[in-house]
């Protein structure tokens, strides 16, 4: 049992640290909608998303408000649409429907406009790819996902191909608001069945009718945290890490006590827990500046992925003490629009695309919110987004690529989204080209280490 007293002490994370509950993710089953009528299907898509989320933001409310905790989001994911209207083909429809379902019931975010195609693509999903960049034109709360390699089957380098295009088709359909629709759209590798983050999340069809997943966060409470060990420069990275490890444990034991309440109230199963310190543009949530406070001068510079790797590892042995269903991705965020240290890094020159990769290694998912030059080939974008599959099948890890192309815009130029969203640079790409590699398509197989069965 969770008991209120656990948490008194986040009172003062919530006031000085920017401790919150980052979301609410309610993941609703939509296999009893599948039709092979379009209007039918949109139909009981709209119908089955309005009925169960009617209560959610008013319970999120409710209970940041008798716990003093704020709820910053609360979202829908849906079970991948591609499998929903592969019958009926009625994509863009059913796309339109969660939309006006998460507009009526003032829902943040809704995901699961998305594709498994890790291993092959069938009619259906090809299909369903080609109306993403429309869709998410269209749509003002759809997010999409896609994932196009995972460990186990090795990356599909014909959707791989795709997801270049896509990319850069959806930027030129939202110029007009920064590119923003890209901001909506994620290719993963190994992506994960109940993550409750966007553009990423979906209800994967090993979930359950309805459950309730929460992504808990708090980089400011870390990096406080940090600070006040210091002993002059006595205090080694063993202290470090083990301040990190409980700073985590009492992170997601306040996780744990909204996530109960919110199962609850809403007639849902709790699903689980992600552990990932996400940022936000605020001043003083930046997990850039956690990793300053361990001692680097710039998030950037020589040691970076060492101090990144021992922010990741400690949450986890933190957060899995606290609950017994930990999930989703869990771990650190390093998404460059949301994070104003990671902002403030590319700025100063301290921080580039490749050393963003590399730090993708060891942390929760890959190459966030980056924005790039507009006139960004689509092969590079997906040469971008084959190396992070590389990263993610090789180290059996979720890794995933959401970059921005900026029409318009050049190196050293601005785009903003507002919001958690926030803004970022436009950061430079290598120069050279991997067109005749990229065009070569085909699969490229999963590594000896998956043979495991």
């Amino acid at each position: 049992m969770i008991n209120s007293k656990e948490i008194l002490e986040t009172v003062r994370m919530v006031d000085a640290q920017n401790l919150d509950v980052r979301t609410i993710t309610m993941a609703v089953s939509l296999i009893d909608c599948i039709s092979d009528d379009g209007k039918v299907c949109a139909g009981k898509v709209y119908d089955k998303i309005s009925r169960y989320s009617a209560n959610l933001v008013k319970v999120g409310n409710d209970i940041a408000t008798e716990y003093g905790i704020p709820i910053v989001n609360k979202r829908v994911s849906v079970t991948p649409v591609s499998i929903v209207g592969a019958s009926s083909g009625a994509f863009t429809e059913i796309a339109k429907a969660l939309d006006r379902a998460a507009i009526e019931n003032g829902i943040d975010f809704i995901g699961g406009y998305s594709a498994l195609v890790q291993k092959g693509l069938t009619d259906a999903e090809t299909r369903f790819l080609k109306t993403i960049p429309e869709t998410l034109a269209a749509t003002e709360r759809v997010c999409s996902s896609v994932n196009v390699a995972s460990t186990k089957a090795g990356t599909n380098m014909d959707a791989v191909k795709m997801m270049g295009e896509i990319v850069l088709d959806t930027a030129r359909l939202t110029a007009d608001r920064d590119s923003i629709g890209c901001a909506k759209f994620v290719v993963f590798a190994n992506a994960v069945e109940d993550n409750p983050f966007m553009a990423g999340a979906f209800c994967g069809v090993g979930e359950g009718e309805c459950t309730v997943n929460v992504g808990v966060s708090g980089p400011g409470v870390v990096e406080q945290a940090i600070r006040n060990i210091e002993s002059g420069d006595a205090a080694d990275l063993t202290a470090v890490a083990e301040t990190v490890k409980r700073t985590a444990f009492k992170i997601t034991r306040a996780g744990m006590l909204i996530a109960n309440e919110a199962a609850k109230r809403l007639g849902c199963k709790f699903g689980i827990i992600d552990l990932s310190l996400a940022p936000t543009p605020t001043v003083g949530d930046s997990v850039a500046y956690v990793l300053e406070a361990m001692g680097l001068e710039s998030v950037g510079c020589h040691g970076t992925t060492a101090a990144l790797a021992l922010l990741n590892d400690a949450v986890k042995k933190g957060g899995v003490m606290a609950s017994n269903h930990v999930g989703g991705l869990s771990g650190a965020f390093i998404p460059v629009s949301e994070d104003l240290g990671m902002i403030s890094a590319v700025e100063r020159g301290a921080l580039s695309l490749d050393k963003l990769e590399a730090m993708t290694c060891v942390c929760s998912v890959g190459l966030d919110m980056i924005a790039v030059p507009g006139d960004t080939p689509a092969s590079v974008i997906s040469a971008i987004i084959a190396d992070e599959c590389a990263i993610g099948v090789v180290n059996n890890k979720t890794t995933a690529v959401r970059v921005v192309p900026a029409i318009g815009k050049g190196v050293g130029d601005r785009v903003d989204f507002g919001g958690l969203l926030g803004g970022a640079p436009v950061m430079k790409t290598n120069a050279y080209s991997a067109e005749k590699f990229i065009s070569r398509g085909g699969r490229i197989p999963a590594p000896i280490h998956s043979n495991k069965n």
